[in-house]
């Protein structure tokens, strides 16, 4: 007999459109998922990942390199700005000091280093950085520290925590985030007709960037648009700024990753109507 169709509990996201508000670098993975489970997703990127400011401090650092403990990674971005600049410099994160231990915050990360051939000594079992620091395998008592992060906009819990556990502590800025200058045309009409079952968000800043970005479309009463959207977050702080910036969040991923995430969209849109779709 042939192989039956897929069903509902195959695809629990069928009929429903959500957006997602990751980097546009950043949607491929995403849209992949929810697709999976049969969502109809809806690009709207939040954030435009570019270099930093300058790569003067990031430079310095790496090339005192051997004179660190750890490098700690706390996104994939932060991955991949290392790993350009020690290109330049005929380097890579595979061929670092045997001194140099790296650890990693969430699966992303420590995925992205496993490709690039340099697997994290370290991965927290939860994903948020106030994991790795409650886990980490050893005292950090000595310890000297790189950690190369956003340029703006992210949370110095892991340099404070280490320092208090008598780390020496280096912040670097290995990349930035800004807010895209409008939003993507299907995401504008999506918005307008009032046709979003749920819009996730995978950090603090993707979560102020679509507030700014519904502004800038709608003007003040900008709210009004989601009023009928579920509002999904990826963790504990994104989930404090979506109640900041739109006043509530209706579901937290657990794990606080994209399969969380996805996950958290289908427990709350269960037992909602499907919304027409023209």
């Amino acid at each position: 007999m042939p192989a039956p169709l897929s069903s509902a509990a195959d695809r629990p996201l069928l009929g429903r459109r959500i957006a997602i508000t990751r980097a546009e670098s950043q949607l491929g993975a995403a849209r992949q998922l929810f697709e999976a489970a049969g969502a109809d997703v809806v690009d709207l990127p939040a954030l435009v990942v570019t270099p930093p400011d300058s790569w003067g401090p990031l430079d310095d650092a790496l090339e005192e390199w051997d004179a660190f403990h750890w490098l700690v990674f706390s996104s994939s971005n932060g991955v991949d700005a290392v790993e350009e600049r020690l290109r330049r410099q005929g380097r890579c994160l595979a061929h670092r000091p045997r001194s140099l231990r790296l650890a990693a915050v969430g699966r992303k990360t420590a995925a992205r280093l496993e490709e690039l051939g340099a697997p994290a000594d370290f991965v927290p079992p939860a994903f948020v950085a106030d994991s790795l620091v409650e886990h980490f395998p050893v005292s950090g008592w000595g310890l000297r520290l790189l950690l190369p992060r956003v340029q703006s906009g992210g949370r110095t819990l892991l340099a404070e925590a280490f320092a208090e556990a008598g780390a020496r502590v280096v912040e670097v800025p290995a990349y930035e985030t800004r807010c895209p200058a409008s939003l993507p045309t299907a995401a504008l009409a999506a918005l307008e007709q009032g046709r979003l079952d749920a819009i996730t968000f995978s950090s603090g800043k993707t979560v102020r960037h679509t507030a700014q970005l519904l502004d800038a479309a709608f003007g003040g009463d900008w709210a009004t648009r989601l009023e009928d959207t579920a509002i999904v977050s990826i963790g504990p702080q994104t989930s404090s700024s979506c109640r900041t910036a739109l006043g509530r969040v209706d579901a937290e991923a657990d794990p606080y990753d994209l399969d969380g995430l996805l996950q958290a969209c289908i427990s709350v849109l269960q037992g909602r109507p499907l919304r027409a779709q023209p």
